[in-house]
């Protein structure tokens, strides 16, 4: 089949009637053919373009990443058409933009000739409609990734401008007081950003943007056009920011560096731009507000006491040494009354009256915080001891006067703790914290006053606070070990058992009294856990005796009244004791006079479960407290312990032999075991059998704190007790009572 024989007339008009911009360029690089698709294109006639080097269309290619249309071909003067398919940004001669897609081919003649053939298809609104589409999930993502909303707008800015080469694009925010923020410029020079900064934005001036979106370009760029200029700013495109509640929240700018004439994709970027600066500024709204809700008290409107901290830190950062500040520290007295009576609703009200008043005498650079419930927290910068007094008495004065709350009106009062810096502390927690104890000693001392914080009372505070935190951190670690200190039979001097007591070394704090440490345990919320430590550890202890053939019949161990207060105690108590398959009458739980002055049903019931468990329960310290014989009667007690103060001056105090004779009378009739405390010599000794006493426990016979392994040396060395110290002749083998459950 033959070819069809196509004239050249044939083949130019086809060219000339195409689409799409067609450009046909001989070997010297001169155009010979330009359709009326790439007049319109380019925006040039014929005459202007055919007959001429390339180069005529080349200068006006803006390459925006791409590599350039035509490249020099090595050792050759002229411009050399490179076959590729690319696309292309240029600015046609009218000052319009343009994207198109660019094929160029290379076409060789029957003769040997060289043409180069190019066919550019506009392709802008699509190129531009996908830089949008970049543009928007750039965005989008790094509003999803809670990034500031300055990073958000720097990155906005910045991409606009890649788009848009030439140009200038800035964010500009309308805070609430009306001021004009600029979020982001990267290229915005310092003087235009300054004046725009410069601008406030009144209600009426919101108005007009929400109605009329040319009055932003009559604000941000017509005031300044004679400044911009100057700086080398020539053309601005601008639209408002309004939010989906149709507030205007700010306004987003491109400043253009040369005239766009006809080119719309300036203006086309920034409408598009403008629901993403509206989503960026929602969501810092809402960023703000939740910022607002963790650092300020959502009632009274000042700041929490997490923040007050904050700004405390900042003030003492800033400190040069030669300035203080007081701390003032402000409680309403009686404020449950107050509650109680009112109800919550008119409680918020008078608290926020309380607020209200606080504000009413504080100054500007007064720090303001309501630290919780009726605890207010006023901060004042540079204030000496005088001006602090003087400030204090104002308060006082200022929270007296009568307030209307509802149909009630209240006269109330406040007490108020003081501290300084640098007196009372390095840092914001010391400095709150002596605050609170001067406002306790305010209370303690009559309410309605004022109390500088006392420096010896803030140590005890300090010291309790500390020894807290590393009683907590050395129970956790295991640091806490159990002392044993012998009980002896008075008439066979055997064994009877041992009394577990805890003790504890600190790496660096030393040794920690029990009586120090278990009230810190107390006051903290420890106590519990130091004692199911102690039960545990008494269990295991019991069990390594067992196997290494030392029989310690009863381990005696302390618990404090809030542990009797747990109706699982009980439970936990046979739970250890069959985990470690001990019988229940290995284990003795000893309680305290408090334990048996608390009435509560909850005690009750606990004491008679363990007591059921087949455990011995012993009174501590008998005949030092309040101890009722009637409690005594009811109580299921296996063992009473006559209090060591007793025995101190034993062998000459017919007193105290009378109340030791009565005592163990008294346990000897309810069928309980009694235990005497603190015996020291011979003669208590002898005494003490004479009254019948069945069990001693003293340095006497043990020092009154031995370790695990000294007391292994002590059974060792000493199979008996008889062994050890000389028989009485009133020796005799009585065994100890027990009362009946």
């Amino acid at each position: 089949m033959s070819k069809p024989n196509l004239s050249a007339e044939v083949l130019i008009s086809a060219l000339e009637q195409a689409i799409d911009a067609t450009v046909i360029i001989d070997d010297r690089n001169e155009v010979i053919f330009f359709n009326q698709a790439a007049s319109n294109l380019w925006g040039l006639d014929k005459k202007d373009v055919l007959g001429r080097n390339v180069n005529v269309l080349v200068p006006t290619l803006h390459q925006a990443g791409h590599d350039a249309f035509v490249e020099r071909s090595r050792g050759s003067e002229h411009n050399r058409i490179v076959g590729t398919s690319r696309e292309v940004e240029f600015t046609r001669s009218d000052g319009e933009y343009i994207c198109g897609e660019l094929s160029l081919s290379k076409v060789v003649t029957d003769d040997g000739r060289i043409f180069f053939m190019g066919v550019m298809k506009n392709v802008t609104t699509e190129s531009q409609q996908r830089k949008i589409l970049i543009l928007q999930n750039d965005v989008l993502q790094a509003l999803a990734s809670d990034m500031m909303i300055q990073d958000v707008a720097d990155l906005l800015c910045r991409r606009v401008e890649s788009f848009v080469p030439g140009t200038v694009a800035v964010l500009m925010l309308i805070t609430p007081d009306g001021q004009l923020r600029v979020l982001s410029s990267p290229t915005l020079p310092k003087r235009y950003r300054a004046s725009l900064e410069s601008l406030y934005v009144s209600s009426s001036e919101l108005e007009k943007l929400r109605v009329d979106p040319m009055h932003a370009t009559r604000m941000v760029w017509d005031s300044y056009r004679s400044l911009g200029i100057s700086l080398g700013l020539q053309q601005c495109f601008c639209t408002p920011v309004s939010t989906r509640s149709g507030q205007v929240k700010g306004i987003f700018a491109l400043y253009a560096r040369e005239d766009q004439g006809r080119n719309t994709w300036p203006q086309r970027i920034v409408d598009s731009c403008i629901p993403f600066c509206a989503l960026a500024f929602e969501q810092n709204a809402t960023q703000e507000h939740i910022s607002h809700l963790a650092n300020f008290d959502s009632l009274t409107g000042l700041l929490n006491r997490s923040s007050v901290h904050k700004v405390i830190e900042g003030m003492i950062s800033k400190q040069d040494g030669n300035r203080q500040f007081a701390i003032f520290m402000l409680d309403i007295d009686r404020f449950r009354d107050i509650n109680d009576a009112l109800g919550h609703v008119y409680a918020d009200q008078f608290l926020v009256e309380i607020a209200g008043r606080i504000r009413s005498i504080a100054k500007e650079d007064y720090v303001l915080s309501r630290s919780g419930g009726d605890e207010f927290v006023v901060v004042v910068p540079n204030c000496p001891h005088k001006e602090a007094t003087a400030f204090a008495k104002h308060l006082l004065a200022t929270m007296t006067l009568p307030m209307q709350i509802g149909q009630n009106t209240l006269t109330i009062s406040c007490s108020i703790g003081i501290s300084t810096y640098p007196d009372n502390g390095p840092d914001s927690e010391s400095l709150l914290s002596t605050a609170d104890v001067a406002l306790r000693q305010a209370k303690e001392d009559g309410r309605g006053i004022f109390r500088f914080a006392n420096l010896e009372k803030n140590q005890v505070a300090q010291d309790r606070l500390v020894l807290g935190s590393a009683l907590r951190d050395s129970l956790a670690k295991g640091m806490l070990n159990l002392h044993y200190q012998p009980q002896v039979r008075t008439h066979t001097l055997e064994l009877s058992g041992v009394e577990a007591l805890s003790r504890w070394h600190h790496p660096h704090l030393g040794n920690i009294f029990p009586s120090r440490f278990i009230a810190v345990a107390e006051e903290t919320g420890q106590i519990e856990a130091i004692g199911r430590w102690s039960l545990l550890e008494a269990c295991r202890q019991i069990v390594k005796w067992d196997r290494d053939g030392i029989h310690v019949p009863t381990v005696a161990v302390n618990l404090s009244a809030v542990h009797f207060r747990n109706r699982a105690l009980p439970e936990h108590i046979a739970a250890l004791l069959k985990n470690h398959n001990l019988k229940p009458s290995r284990l003795t739980v000893e309680i305290t006079e408090s334990v048996m002055m608390d009435n509560s049903r909850d005690t009750e019931e606990v004491l008679q479960s363990i007591r059921n468990i087949g455990c011995g329960l012993s009174m501590d310290d008998f005949g030092t407290g309040y101890s009722s014989l009637s409690r005594l009667t009811r109580l299921p007690l296996t063992e009473i312990k006559i209090d060591r103060s007793f025995i101190n001056d034993f062998e000459h105090d017919t007193n105290a032999q009378a109340v030791t004779m009565a005592v163990i009378g008294i346990g000897s009739r309810l069928g309980m075991t009694v235990v005497t405390e603190g015996v020291e010599t011979e003669q208590q000794r002898d005494l003490l059998e004479q009254l019948n006493c069945d069990v001693m426990q003293g340095y006497l016979f043990a020092k009154p704190l031995l370790a695990p392994d000294d007391f292994e040396k002590w059974m060792r060395h000493h199979k008996t007790i008889r062994q050890m110290l000389p028989a009485t002749p009133a020796a005799k083998n009585v065994s100890p009572k027990k009362k009946s459950s």
